[in-house]
């Protein structure tokens, strides 16, 4: 009996150990089969795992988005050569305007000498001539009906004469005229008087717009800017009085050394005071636009003596029908370069004194452009002093044709 008793116990034992190591194992599979469906994967921080073909992809897409770089890169450099071929061309263009209208300008003149019945002069009937070289300065003398005797004092000193200027014109590029319009009276006396002067000396130029009087400096030098452009190619453009001693080769070595510059605008640099008061000397009528009583003028150059460029020179010719002329020529020519890149440049060996200070400077090796007198606004009594100055201050020819500009 205990036998059987004791049999039975360790089946019941054995079973039981069989199905606990069942009911083991299915919890385990349970619980693996339960974990992969509930609990996500996480992700790696951005890193993606790829296979070969779409790393083959990428390095294709990236060699493309360098090759796009690339040409987007040429474009770019394409239209910055296209942009700077235009504005080149456009220049080109604005100059080759500016010749042709300068060109209509000296036309005009030869036609309405022509319809008034005045003679040609030598230098607008030689336009085509003329115009086919380079010279380096033409030089214009403010002068008058009057002045006769202040002409030929500088043809005896500073300004040579028959084939000595004809050769400073051949080998020196330099042109030398008196510059003098016509007078009210047109074919008067006066006009014929300076017919026969240009008739024996040759060295006036005419201005055929311009009807001589003190109040219309302002016009005659716009005038004359504007005629010197059109007849003459030069690289600089001089406004002197007939009053005024000039070195000319001093001159000339002067404004060699700005010749590459664009817009340049030479003299002795002034800011005077704007006279209101009427009945002096230089008085300004349109004071008002310059301030308060007792403001002073802008800088500008001292109307003895003064040298513009050609690209000035030819603004003035294009646009002389809207600048507007002030009371002072000086002043006017100072004006309408305002908003202009124009460099000014002050040098003061352009307004030196008369002896003694002139010839210290020369002494001292510092040969002066021009010489005068501030108290004259021109030498005093030019005529018989003139030739003093010449002496005393002058270069010597043989520094006017040893030159080289």
């Amino acid at each position: 009996m205990s036998f059987k008793t004791k049999g039975e116990q360790c089946s019941k034992s054995f079973v039981s150990k069989k199905w606990t190591f069942l009911l083991c194992l299915s919890c385990f599979c349970a619980g693996i089969l339960f974990t992969n469906r509930m609990v996500a994967v996480p992700e790696s921080n951005g890193i993606v795992r790829m296979t070969a073909g779409e790393a083959e992809k990428l390095k294709l897409i990236s060699e493309g988005c360098d090759l796009k770089a690339k040409e987007e890169k040429r474009v770019s450099k394409d239209i910055v050569g296209e942009v700077f071929k235009t504005h080149n061309a456009i220049r080109t263009l604005d100059k080759t305007i500016s010749n042709l209208e300068m060109e209509l300008a000296a036309a005009r003149a030869a036609q309405e000498s022509l319809l008034s019945g005045s003679p040609l002069s030598e230098d607008v009937s030689r336009i085509g001539s003329s115009r086919k070289r380079k010279y380096l300065m033409v030089i214009g003398i403010n002068t008058a009906f009057s002045s006769r005797k202040r002409r030929d004092s500088v043809r005896a000193t500073w300004m040579p004469q028959g084939e000595k200027r004809k050769k400073l014109e051949e080998e020196k590029g330099i042109i030398v005229r008196f510059v003098i319009g016509h007078s009210a009276t047109s074919g008067g006396i006066l006009d014929r008087a300076i017919e026969a002067e240009n008739k024996k000396h040759g060295d006036f130029l005419r201005l055929q717009d311009h009807v001589e009087g003190y109040l219309e400096l302002s016009a005659k030098t716009k005038i004359y800017f504007a005629t010197a452009v059109a007849l003459w190619d030069a690289d600089f453009y001089v406004k002197v009085d007939d009053d005024v001693h000039v070195n000319i080769a001093t001159l000339g070595e002067t404004l060699v050394r700005h010749r590459k510059k664009p817009r340049v605008y030479i003299g002795c640099m002034k800011s005077g005071p704007v006279l209101s008061q009427k009945g002096v000397r230089y008085h300004e009528p349109e004071h008002w636009k310059f301030g308060e009583n007792g403001n002073k003028y802008f800088r500008h150059a001292t109307g003895q003596l003064y040298a513009i460029s050609k690209d000035l020179a030819s603004y003035i010719s294009i646009n002389q029908h809207v600048l507007h002329k002030y009371a002072n020529e000086d002043v006017s020519l100072g004006s309408w370069f305002i908003g202009l890149d124009v460099e000014h440049i002050d040098d003061r060996r352009l307004c030196c004194g008369t002896p003694p200070d002139c010839e210290w400077k020369a002494q001292a090796g510092n040969i002066c452009v021009a010489s005068f007198d501030w108290t004259c606004s021109g030498i005093c009594r030019s005529a018989e002093r003139i030739k003093e100055v010449h002496r005393r201050c002058g270069e010597g020819e043989n520094a006017l044709w040893s030159a080289t500009f």
